[in-house]
């Protein structure tokens, strides 16, 4: 039980934190209320909350590797700023080809 509590105490520190991740979970509610009102498929919703899942994920992922980073060192280094915009790009382009794959599922009902 607890490393469930631990769990969700990361996600809710995450989301009062974060910007990007609060942004991630307004797209989520903003893509689900358009699936209900387009009624996606089974498949497909199983599809969108992969999505979802991944890339809040990857941006809390992203946010630890950035907190120990600057836990490891307070000074500038070259090698510390590539691991955080390596691991800020990671999540960028999940989030670029997710938004991608909505459009593929989206598009064909909403113009049909």
């Amino acid at each position: 039980m607890k490393s469930f509590y631990y769990a969700f105490k990361g996600i809710r520190h995450g989301f009062l934190t974060e910007r990007n991740f609060r942004f991630h979970v307004l797209a989520i509610i903003v893509v689900t209320t358009a699936g209900l009102v387009t009624g996606l498929s089974a498949i497909e919703w199983c599809i969108i909350f992969i999505m979802f899942g991944w890339v809040t994920a990857l941006e809390l992922i992203n946010t630890a590797i950035e907190r120990t980073i600057d836990l490891v060192t307070e000074e500038i280094h070259p090698l510390a700023g590539q691991a955080k915009d390596l691991a800020s790009g990671a999540v960028l382009i999940f989030a670029f080809f997710s938004a991608i794959i909505g459009l593929i599922i989206f598009i064909p009902k909403w113009f049909s």
